[in-house]
Parts: C-alpha cells; sequence; structure tokens
C-alpha cells in the first residue's frame, strides 16, 4: 500500500460523519471513552443445536482482536449477532450503554457497526464506485419526494458520497477501476472493495470475515496496510481468519473459540503457545 494510498485513507477516515436520519455515532478516530461492542455471556441455539454458549468479547475502539477457531466453532456465527443478523437466544449484545441485542442490521449499521462477508455480497453489474457508495446508504439525508423530484441538495448529497468513496477506493488501492463493473474484479479487488463499502458507512466498529481468504502474501501485506490504517484511525477491527500467523502478528488481542465455547482469550503469544489452543487448532 503506497504511501499517498495510505494517507488519503487516513484522511477520509478522519471526516466528520455526516448527519443521518438516526442519530450520528460518535466520529470513528474520537471514540467515547469505555465506548465498547461487546457481547456478554451470549448463547445461540439452531433448534437442538447450541452454535454458540455463553461466549463473551469486548472489542475496543483502534483495537485488532483476533477470532480464530476451527470450522464450526462458532465464530461466524459470533460475528451474525454483533452485526445484526442473528439475535442471541441468550446474553446481550452491547454497545456503550446501549443493548442491541434485538436491534436489526439497519440500526447496527446506524450507530456505527459493518461487517464483510467470507465471500463478497457485491452487485455485479454495478461499478465499483457505484458498489461503494450503497455503503453510504445510513447517512443519506433525501426523503422519496426529495429524490423523486429531483431538488438541488440530492445532486449536491450524491456528489458528496461519491466524492467520499472514490476517496475510499483511492485508499484501498482500487482509484484504478472506479468505473469497472464489479463482475469483472479479481477476487482480491472483491475483497478490497467489500471493505470500502463498509467503510463508507463511517464505522466505529468494523467486522472482517475471513478477508485473507484465498488472497496472495502480496495482497495479505495490502491488507496489513489497511488493517493498521483502521486501527490508527480509531476504529474497531474484529478479524475473523484461518491464516493464524497473519493474526498472531496484526492483532492486539486473540479469542479463540471451539465447538462453540471459548477456550482461550489474551494476547497473541499467549494464544498461541496455549496447550489447548494447540490441541483443538494449531496442531503441535
Amino acid at each position: 500500500m503506497s504511501t499517498a494510498a495510505t494517507n488519503a485513507l487516513r484522511a477520509e477516515l478522519r471526516t466528520a460523519p455526516a448527519a443521518a436520519r438516526e442519530p450520528a455515532p460518535p466520529a470513528a478516530f474520537a471514540p467515547a471513552q469505555g465506548d465498547e461492542l461487546r457481547a456478554v455471556d451470549v448463547s445461540k441455539s439452531f433448534g437442538g443445536l447450541k452454535a454458540l454458549d455463553q461466549v463473551s468479547l469486548a472489542l475496543r475502539p483502534g483495537e485488532v482482536h483476533g477470532l480464530i477457531g476451527p470450522n464450526g466453532s462458532g465464530k461466524t456465527t459470533l460475528l451474525n449477532l454483533l452485526s445484526g443478523y442473528y439475535q442471541p437466544t441468550s446474553g446481550e449484545i452491547r454497545l456503550g450503554g446501549e443493548d442491541l441485542s434485538g436491534a436489526p442490521v439497519r440500526r447496527r449499521a446506524a450507530v456505527g457497526v459493518a461487517r464483510t462477508f467470507q465471500k463478497p455480497r457485491l452487485l455485479p453489474m454495478l461499478s465499483v464506485l457505484e458498489n461503494a457508495v450503497l455503503g453510504a446508504w445510513t447517512h443519506a439525508q433525501a426523503g422519496f419526494l426529495a429524490t423523486t423530484f429531483a431538488l438541488p441538495r440530492v445532486g449536491r448529497e450524491d456528489r458528496e458520497l461519491m466524492d467520499r468513496a472514490a476517496e475510499l477506493l483511492h485508499g484501498v488501492g482500487l482509484g484504478h477501476v472506479l468505473h469497472r463493473r464489479a463482475n469483472l474484479l479479481d477476487h482480491a479487488e472483491q475483497r478490497f472493495l467489500e471493505i470500502a463499502r463498509a467503510l463508507a458507512m463511517r464505522p466505529r466498529f468494523i467486522l472482517l470475515d475471513e478477508p485473507a481468504g484465498g488472497l496472495t502474501p502480496q495482497e495479505i501485506e495490502h491488507l496489513a496496510d489497511v488493517i493498521r490504517t483502521l486501527q490508527g484511525s480509531g476504529i474497531g477491527v474484529l478479524l475473523v481468519e484461518h491464516h493464524t500467523d497473519f493474526v498472531f502478528r496484526i492483532c492486539d488481542r486473540v479469542t479463540t473459540l471451539n465447538v462453540g465455547r471459548m477456550i482461550r482469550h489474551g494476547l497473541p503469544d499467549e494464544v498461541r503457545n496455549d496447550p489447548e489452543v494447540i490441541r483443538v487448532y494449531l496442531g503441535a
């Protein structure tokens, strides 16, 4: 990631958020004291299957927190609970003093929780820029009538959102493909487009679901640069990833799950050298 791209991304992330229909969250680079995204003793059952069993996790602003474990350990289920795609069977999801346990995806986005997916969910026939600007929907001011009658402020707002999305795309290294259709991107470009779209929400926290999957070593280094820039801007990053060397190198703290339960939480070296983590996941 070039110095110019890093600076552009950092500058854009430090732009104060536009007003939204719902109260705008604090700027990502100046989080409130104690403002954490937390899962508190959450459990999730699907019929008779308990996918998560009393798991707790706290994601802090400006932190990169790794979440690892074998397939089926409950990592994506926890991401879905934090982002509102699932509601917990028991326990709570909290952001600062607000209980989000029953809140839908729209509310999580409005208060600053964004995420990406294992398989990028893009609109294939739209351009890279159009896909990225869709992430800004929580900040759109224009109502139905204003849009229908093409009032001047709608045009101004559209331009501002497009300009911001373009800057974010430049920042993640996609400035050269702004007008290319999303279905013509390679795998790595789709990954970084999803991140840019999530950042267009102006999040306080971003949940990355296996972002390094299928990337080359050089592309993983580029991803590391992007994540460090997010961290330096005060955004909390939850990183779900099977590339454990990458996790232990870039994360401040790491949580390990196995069959729906937390088996170890702590500093990267503590987790890496834990006998139970080695036994169930890392191997001898």
